[in-house]
């Protein structure tokens, strides 16, 4: 397993946060997600033989929250 702290500047409240998790933890390999509108940091453990990171990152912008 893998943990990665990215940033998500446009997150902000309580439903950025469900929408952001809702995006990562919907895909196959990824364990846990935990977003935090007011630090910006989103942590995420995935396991890196079932997802790569670029994969998360695509499927947290496509929920409108592009990161960094």
């Amino acid at each position: 397993m893998k943990q990665v702290v990215l940033k998500a500047p446009k997150m902000s409240c309580g439903h950025c946060k469900a929408r952001v998790e809702g995006a990562a933890g919907a895909l196959a390999g990824v364990e846990s997600v935990n977003a935090d509108p007011e630090s910006k940091n989103v942590e995420i453990t995935y396991d890196e033989g079932q997802v790569d990171l670029e994969a998360i990152k695509e499927a947290i912008a496509a929920a409108g929250y592009p990161v960094e």
